[in-house]
């Protein structure tokens, strides 16, 4: 059992998201970062869907009530057990009623925190994921509240173990976030695809895991923004009428009636999942040959971070 303390300002529980279902109206949802959600999982031996702890900013406080395991990983923070400092990216062994405290975030936005046997909510449509939107999956649909209790699956001891640092990302560094051009670039002048690609966007404060908002050199439309709605993709770069681009995240709607210049690529959104508001971005355009060998190597190195090679 897992008792909240302290939630902090978001904290929900999340896997990798249910799929299949956008045709419905119902997101993906699950873990911005899906990098650090499957880093941490491995680290405590689950698999890799299994349901953690997605924060914000600032984490959560929780003890836990018998031995096991936790890892934190995504944003840089202080995670102290006990009011003792121990690692991120590592296996961090729990005895019962030790109290684990997740600091702010110096750098990057969001935390994943994996326990041991996976977080046992009830699967909906497939997922643990939480849509705070649509108030369901997760645990009642909503973020953590101090006095909430989470139980865990049953499983077997771990071996600690922790990430190589140089496998770990820097969150502080101005992305580079590689897209594809399209669906429909041309409905925008030469002057504003360059305007995108050539550009530093900063990311506003009123985004959120719906869409990230970016704010910037304006990118003109050839004609209207508007088109006849249809379907999104994870990481679609709608353009409105003002000219500042939004990505479109997990959370996002179905369907859409902006004009899409680009669509970022999916190994690059754990990268938009941890920029600050007011960090800086850039934009470069890659084709699809290209998309599908970075998308090759991005999954080989995911498959480095197995547990034989650090038992």
């Amino acid at each position: 059992m897992i008792r909240i303390l302290d939630a902090g300002p978001l904290t929900t529980v999340q896997d990798l998201g249910r799929r299949g279902q956008l045709r419905y109206g119902i997101p993906q949802s699950g873990a911005l970062d899906r990098f650090a959600l499957i880093a941490a999982n491995r680290l405590v031996g689950n698999r890799d869907d299994a349901a953690g702890l997605e924060c914000t900013l600032l984490g959560p406080t929780f003890t836990v009530d018998r031995p096991g395991a936790i890892a934190v990983t995504g944003a840089e923070s202080k995670v102290t057990v006990n009011g003792l400092d121990v690692p991120r990216w590592a296996t961090i062994a729990l005895s019962a009623d030790d109290v684990v405290k997740i600091g702010a975030a110096r750098s990057g936005l969001r935390s994943c925190i994996a326990f041991s046997g996976g977080i046992d909510v009830p699967l909906l449509l497939g997922s643990r994921a939480t849509y705070v939107r649509g108030a369901f999956g997760g645990y009642e649909g909503r973020g953590l509240r101090r006095g909430d209790r989470l139980r865990t699956f049953e499983t077997e001891p771990c071996v600690p173990w922790e990430l190589a640092r140089d496998m770990v990302p820097r969150y502080a560094d101005e992305p580079v976030v590689r897209v594809v051009l399209g669906p429909q670039a041309d409905r925008f002048t030469a002057d504003g695809i360059a305007s995108l690609l050539q550009s530093v966007y900063q990311l506003s404060p009123q985004s959120d895991r719906m869409g990230a908002r970016l704010q910037g050199d304006r990118i003109m439309h050839k004609q209207g923004h508007d088109i006849i709605s249809d379907g999104t993709a994870l990481g679609s770069i709608q353009v409105p009428g003002d000219g500042q681009p939004i990505i479109l995240l997990v959370d996002r709607q179905s369907t859409g009636g902006y004009t899409k210049i680009a669509t970022v690529c999916s190994f690059d959104i754990g990268r938009i999942g941890q920029l600050r508001p007011g960090q800086g971005l850039r934009f470069v355009a890659v084709g699809v040959d290209e998309a599908h060998r970075l998308l090759h190597e991005a999954d080989a190195g995911l498959a480095q971070i197995t547990r034989k090679e650090h038992a």
